[in-house]
This record gives C-alpha cells, structure tokens and sequence, in this order.
C-alpha cells in the first residue's frame, strides 16, 4: 500500500480526510497510540495535505446525483455504505477510472459507478 501511495500523489474525496482524522482518534481510543503520537500523526497528515500529499477531490452536488442515480439502479441485495458511494461517485465525477481500495464492498460497487475497483491488499 506505501509503494502504490509513493507513486504520486494520492486523489481523496474530501469527506475521506474527517474519515482519516477518525481512524488516527480510533487509535487512540483502541490505546494503540497514546495522546502525543496522535498529535504527532495529526500535524504530519495536515502537512502531507498543505505539501499536496493528497489531492482532495470536491465534494459536489454533481457526486451526490451520480450517488441518487447509483442507487435507484442498484438491485435490493446490493450492501453499499453512503461513505462508499461517495468515494465512487467523487472518483468517477474526477473522471477516475478506477480506485484502490481493500473494502470488499466498495470494490464490488465500483463497476455500478463505471470505475474499476482495484483490491490493494
């Protein structure tokens, strides 16, 4: 996953940086960092995104209609999160055509968004 990331910069729909601010506090709650390395990792991730580290993608009234329209077309057992969606829709909006992910979900909705789901693991 670190050698996909190093190869350029890494295209995040912008709800994806609350949802890593969280993963880094779920951390912290789990006591797997204590409360300094949590600053630690939250300055160095402000300053990944100020160096360009991540390219945030807007989120869009255009990504939530291609999410509306997404889900009026997908059959009743499809499983897919509103976050996931978001993710794909912001992609292909982006004019992505695929996306990294190791979630099962995600990667299995990526064709209803016209991506292709790349499993990263």
């Amino acid at each position: 996953m670190r050698a996909l990331a190093a190869t350029g910069s890494v295209a995040c729909c912008l709800h994806g940086q609350a949802e890593a601010v969280a993963a880094f506090h779920r951390k912290l709650r789990e006591r797997a960092i204590d409360q300094k390395e949590l600053a630690e990792v939250l300055a160095q991730f402000q300053k990944d995104s100020a160096n360009a580290g991540f390219q945030w993608l807007p989120l869009t009234p255009l990504v939530v209609g291609r999410v509306t329209k997404v889900y009026g077309a997908l059959p009743q057992t499809a499983l897919l999160r509103a976050a996931d969606a978001i993710h794909l829709a912001c992609a292909a909006e982006a004019g992505f055509n695929e996306i990294y992910s190791n979630d099962r979900r995600l990667l299995e909705a990526a064709p209803s968004f016209g991506i292709n789901g790349r499993n990263i693991l």
